[in-house]
């Protein structure tokens, strides 16, 4: 069945306007509803026409359904994600409905992409994700913690770069410190570790430490976590934090 409104599933990066892509901010203007985490709606300036859904963490699913429904009444919709909506964000929830009821895979519905926390906290110190690396979320939300710790220690194994996302809460403060015992038993205490804090945001914070020497409580929702590799190496500068970077290749130059 053909629903009558549109729904745009819009990444809005990590934070600032100059993140922003053109077909993102050109999908927030056309449409007549914003619906997303409250946390990202306001950081979108107001028109007079739209109408704002903002809602509480934790309810992708239901948020999810609140999209599609207004593309039923004929809305042009954009539900808001932080980042980049294809990582551990809205648009697998929006499928995950869509898959679970067949009701709305009329709607027309375009992904459109953002930069993730990853790219942003990359970019600020160099090239850290320049060979081969991996992305894991430390959330028990959705999987138990013992899948977690089996990723944790393949990845670590077979000497990935890995990005944490969702390293703590209030709720699981201490899993980020479980998720750094187990990569100090198979990696180097030199590896270099990057706590990217709020990357784009007015209390950004960037800490380069080492893997044995680090305190994981660095870390907090807002925070992504870098572990490097072991080829991934630190370019001293004066005056100023080191450049990280992983070499392309796996040979010595």
């Amino acid at each position: 069945m053909t629903v009558p409104g549109r729904l745009r599933i819009v990444g809005i990066g990590p934070g600032g306007e100059d993140w922003l892509t053109k077909e993102a901010s050109r999908s927030i203007t056309e449409a007549n509803d914003l619906v997303g985490y409250s946390a990202y709606i306001d950081r979108l300036p107001h028109n007079g026409g739209q109408r704002r859904h903002p809602s509480g963490n934790g309810t992708e699913l239901e948020r999810a359904r609140h999209a599609l429904r207004l593309t039923e009444e004929g809305r042009d919709v954009a539900l808001i994600s932080g980042g980049d909506p294809g990582i551990f964000a809205m648009a697998a929830a929006v499928f995950e409905v869509l898959d679970r009821d067949p009701r709305w895979r009329g709607v027309d519905i375009r992904v459109c992409p953002g930069i993730s926390a990853m790219q942003a906290a990359a970019a600020r110190i160099g090239a850290p994700l320049g060979h081969d690396f991996c992305v894991i979320s430390l959330s028990e939300n959705l999987k138990p913690w013992s899948l977690i710790e089996k990723r944790l220690l393949a990845a670590a194994s077979a000497d990935f770069v890995i990005a944490l996302y969702n390293p703590a809460s209030g709720a699981r403060p201490r899993r980020i410190h479980d998720a750094f015992a187990l990569l100090r038993e198979v990696r180097a205490p030199t590896t270099p570790v990057v706590f990217a804090h709020a990357i784009g945001r007015e209390d950004e914070r960037i800490v380069i430490e080492t893997l044995g020497a680090t305190d994981p409580g660095l870390a907090d929702m807002s925070t992504l976590v870098l572990i490097g590799s072991s080829r991934t190496r630190l370019i001293p500068r004066k005056g100023a934090a080191p450049f990280v970077y992983t070499p392309r290749g796996t040979k010595d130059f």
